[in-house]
């Protein structure tokens, strides 16, 4: 069972026969190839030919993209044992994410790999446009000195408005700051300490408009920020502003800006990245004042072996079965280092919970209590869910279609948490309700410095038995020689116990038998024991497969 530990480490593979195939569909640096290390056959093939690329497809477990290769709904159909989708860059308008997330395979990027690169191309078209460097330039190389036509601003004292300030808006701010700039931002998501702690006044967007002398655009493009600068926004500007967009193409209305800047309402703009691309052709074009460039946001060295060697990385991870935290169709976020070891724990509940239920349940809560809810373990939802439905269905379960699977088989999930536990320092409980109404529930937690993984209640018993990759669960009436029985069955075949322990809810009662055994114990032997000790109910895990 391996541990689906969120880590951009580079991790092992675990191997079973043949390799697993890598296809690299478009040109990597070197050091991307490298990090990706020896455990994988490497193939190569033009992924702008789409023939070639589905050709290609058909026997890979993993494949690396750039912008040029198209990985819609056809090249997923034909990629039948495709587990991973990774883009060495941050953009995904050339993959089709819905019908990846359907098909199970997990798709990632590299979110960070960028955005230094970026906040310094900002940069560099703010101070561009400030300075009218690209006409003065143009002129000099043309043989004309026009020294004084192209005089330009200083940035000290002015006021830059940053829209949009996650990472990339971020480190644009830190650095404009050190150039002696009023710093205002509009961000409906950021939070008045993280702007504070940036040194940023948060604002509505038609104040910043109205107050800024240069505007720098850090927004996703989707369908609320599409067109957010456009004729009505620009109505509210400064004469003399500059903007700058190195973000996404479609944020600002490009006939817009181009009309704004004809009738002197803008003075200057930056531009990288286009409505349509690649883009030849623009009304923007025709201005001196306006810089532009071939989205080139990533376009450096340093940000395109980031991106090749954190999605290595990543399809490493997936490979391995792990969780990986660039991955754009699993949620979960980022996920804390105390979090991390419980993930392997709760995928077993889950696995442990559907032997016990023999079925899904109509609703499942997900109950984690103690000092650990301190962190976000949403991650863990994910994991039961993992967990629940392998060996369920046909198909390979992954961190990615777990929640589909729910969805379409009518399991209602819930997670709770409670930071008070009276008995465990953090245990999480499993608990489901199955169609017919009957409550479910098995609960584990980590013990000790080395994390022991146990199993500390099921249903009524209360109980401390370390999962073992085969496990065995009877329910009897509480009656005196069981043990004994169990025992000599066991020992009569051949079957080594591991341990076990007996939880009874009163002598004589209902009692629940957990074996821990080193091997799989066969169905003869089974039906032998619940004859044995007269068992109400037995169910069997085994988490080896």
């Amino acid at each position: 069972m391996t541990n689906p530990v969120a880590s951009t480490d580079t991790k092992p593979v675990a191997l079973t026969g043949n390799k697993p195939i890598v296809l690299i569909a478009e040109e990597l640096s070197p050091a991307t190839i490298d990090a990706l290390g020896p455990d994988f056959e490497i193939r190569r093939c033009d992924g702008a030919n789409r023939e070639e690329l589905l050709a290609a497809l058909v026997d890979v477990d993993a494949v690396l993209i750039r912008s040029a290769t198209n990985i819609d709904q056809e090249a997923l159909a034909v990629a039948k044992k495709l587990k991973v989708v990774a883009r060495a860059g941050v953009g995904l308008d050339n993959v089709d994410v819905k019908a990846a997330t359907v098909a199970g395979v997990m798709v990632v990027n590299a979110p960070t790999s960028n955005i230094t690169s970026a906040a310094e191309l900002a940069i560099g078209l703010l101070l561009a446009t400030a300075r009218n460097i690209a006409p003065a330039n143009q002129a000099l190389k043309a043989g004309k000195w026009k020294r004084s036509q192209y005089g330009g601003v200083e940035l000290l004292d002015k006021t830059v408005g940053v829209v949009g300030l996650g990472r990339i808006g971020a480190l644009t701010a830190e650095r404009l700051a050190a150039f002696g700039v009023k710093l205002l931002a509009y961000d409906p998501y950021l939070t008045q300490a993280r702007a504070g702690q940036l040194g940023v006044r948060l604002v509505p967007l038609d104040e910043l408009l109205r107050e800024s002398d240069f505007i720098t655009i850090h927004l996703p493009k989707t369908p609320e920020t599409l067109g957010l600068i456009g004729e009505e926004a620009l109505k509210l500007v400064k004469p003399s502003v500059r903007i700058i967009n190195a973000a996404r193409g479609g944020i600002i209305d490009e006939q817009a800006l181009a009309d704004a800047l004809r009738e002197g309402r803008v003075a200057g703009a930056g531009i990288d990245v286009w409505t349509k691309e690649p883009c030849t052709d623009s009304p923007l074009f025709e201005f001196e004042s306006v810089v532009v460039t071939p989205h080139l946001g990533a376009s450096t060295e340093e940000a395109q072996e980031k991106a090749g060697v954190a999605v290595a990385k990543s399809v490493r991870l997936a490979l391995a079965g792990e969780l990986v935290p660039d991955a754009v169709n699993v949620s979960g976020g980022v996920i804390a280092e105390e979090v991390r070891p419980g993930i392997a724990l709760v995928e077993k509940l889950g696995r442990i919970y559907t032997a016990l239920a023999g079925s899904v349940p109509a609703q499942l809560d997900i109950d984690v209590r103690g000092e650990i809810t301190q962190h976000d373990v949403s991650v863990w939802k994910l994991a039961a869910l993992k967990g629940l439905f392998q060996g369920v269905v046909e198909q390979t379960v992954s961190y990615v279609n777990a929640p589909l699977l729910a969805q379409e088989r009518g399991c209602e999930v819930r997670l709770l948490t409670d930071p008070n536990s009276p008995d465990f320092r953090n245990v999480t409980t499993l608990r489901g309700t199955l169609a017919d109404g009957t409550v479910i529930s098995v609960a584990g937690t980590l013990t000790g410095p080395r994390m022991i993984e146990k199993v500390v209640g099921v249903n009524q018993f209360d109980l401390e038995v370390p999962i073992s990759e085969h496990m065995v669960f009877y329910t009897y009436a509480d009656r005196p020689g069981v043990v004994g029985s169990l025992g000599r069955v066991l020992g009569e075949a051949g079957i080594n116990i591991g341990g076990m322990q007996v939880a009874r809810d009163a002598a004589g009662g209902h009692a629940l038998v957990v074996l821990t055994v080193d091997s799989q114990i066969p169905p003869e032997v089974l039906g032998e024991l619940s004859q044995e000790i007269d068992a109400t109910t037995v169910r069997v895990v085994d988490l080896d497969g």
